[in-house]
């Protein structure tokens, strides 16, 4: 086992930087272009969905979707996700290719028309719970809205319910943003307790939303993938069916810029939603909805079509976490999890270097994801953390960007360790 770094002299630590310095100059000689930074479907897994243009006719359910009509979506789409998500057709709105939209557009409802309760324009300040490390596009959505954004700690089971049951007292306290299963970016999936838990919620504030933003309900790696409890069968035991509002997409099963979306919620906020929607639409693009639907089939076929997209992102992400446990395994200097499936590997790094690291791997010509935008605001606190994205390039340019990744944290490390 090699010495930790922490325990190396100077004189063992300027060897070490000596020895990556040269390594990290061969690297950038090569004038590499590879990017890390977004969690983009390779080509390779877009083609598995071309098939679905195959459609020969539009009529579905009794109704020519190239038509107007089915503000809330085809029946046979809804209960495509219906069966997906383990909720009733009736508690489902089909949506654009983006769930995003979604969220933004529910937000803006809230802060319009309220939740229940007082528009959120109308009052002094709304406030919103956020899970870090999290989902850049959350934060996007908050900082738009002027809401202020309350950092709460991820820990291995799902976000500190400790903090979160403290924090809801504050009637300010409008809501949040999660990731439930294979979180954004730690492919954390949040145990049957801490769903419990969070289902159990009493807030001040009676129009307390959740954004249940599951958008990787099926995105398995392995075949023993985490199971996600249903929190709307748990809702009901506490009177909190309008609390949770879940999202979800089908961006990284067919096609990110030509999916279909949904929303699930309670009869209440289906209701609400849908008097939004008849002044906002005329409807979204059912004959999408209906090549869905015909390329599918049903929901086994949904996650049949899964194993294919797991057959090339595994060996990728095995691919990045072979490196980090070769290079970074036994230095001291960083920490990760394992996740078995999502869309993101998240690299801690030793406080102070993760925005260094980003510079390096950038000179070098490997591009990661923002250092701090996993973070409200873009401030990671310990500027530790490093959203690592393997789906996009070929295993070949993983294997590279992988390596010079590593390379770049041990050397910001080295130089931090130097300074003190």
């Amino acid at each position: 086992m090699s010495k930790l770094y922490t325990e190396m002299t100077k004189e063992e630590l300027l060897a070490e930087k000596k020895s990556l310095k040269k390594r990290y100059d061969a690297f950038k000689a090569r004038g590499l272009k590879l990017d890390m930074s977004r969690g983009k479907p390779g080509a390779d897994q877009l083609d598995l969905s071309t098939g679905i243009y195959d459609v020969k006719y539009y009529i579905a359910d009794g109704l020519d979707v190239r038509n107007y009509g089915m503000l809330d979506g085809i029946p046979s789409c809804k209960q495509l996700f219906a069966d997906l998500m383990g909720v009733d057709s009736k508690n489902v709105v089909i949506g654009p290719n983006a769930s995003l939209t979604l969220m933004y557009d529910y937000i803006g409802q809230c802060y319009t028309h309220g939740a229940g309760d007082k528009p959120w324009c109308k009052l002094d300040e709304v406030k919103f719970i956020c899970p870090v490390p999290g989902y850049d596009r959350h934060f996007t959505i908050c900082e738009y809205f002027g809401i202020k954004m309350i950092n709460v700690p991820m820990n291995l089971d799902g976000p500190d319910m400790d903090a979160i049951e403290e924090l809801v007292k504050d009637e300010s306290v409008k809501g949040m943003f999660c990731v439930p299963k294979y979180s954004n970016p730690q492919g954390i999936t949040f145990s049957d307790e801490i769903v419990e838990k969070i289902a159990a919620l009493k807030p001040a504030a009676k129009d307390f939303r959740i954004i249940w933003d599951n958008a990787y309900c099926i995105h398995d790696l392995v075949d023993d993938g985490d199971e996600l409890l249903n929190i709307f069968d748990i809702l009901p035991k506490y009177g909190n069916e309008d609390m949770v509002v879940e999202v979800c997409s089908t961006s990284k099963i067919t096609f990110p810029g030509a999916g279909v979306s949904a929303i699930i919620a309670s009869d209440n906020n289906i209701a609400q939603i849908k008097t939004r929607l008849n002044a906002q639409t005329i409807s979204y693009d059912k004959m999408n909805q209906h090549r869905h639907v015909q390329f599918f089939g049903n929901a086994d076929g949904v996650r049949e079509h899964m194993k294919k997209h797991a057959k090339i992102l595994k060996p990728k992400f095995d691919m990045v976490l072979k490196h980090l446990n070769d290079e970074l395994g036994d230095k001291g200097i960083a920490s990760w999890f394992n996740p078995k499936g999502g869309y993101f590997i998240s690299l801690d790094v030793m406080d102070g270097c993760a925005k260094r690291t980003g510079e390096l791997c950038k000179a070098a010509g490997v591009t990661l994801t923002t250092v701090g935008a996993t973070y409200p605001y873009g401030i990671d606190p310990k500027d530790s953390n490093i959203r690592i994205a393997p789906s996009f390039p070929p295993v070949e340019e993983l294997d590279i960007a992988a390596e010079l990744l590593c390379i770049c944290v041990r050397l910001a490390c080295v130089e931090k360790l130097l300074e003190k």
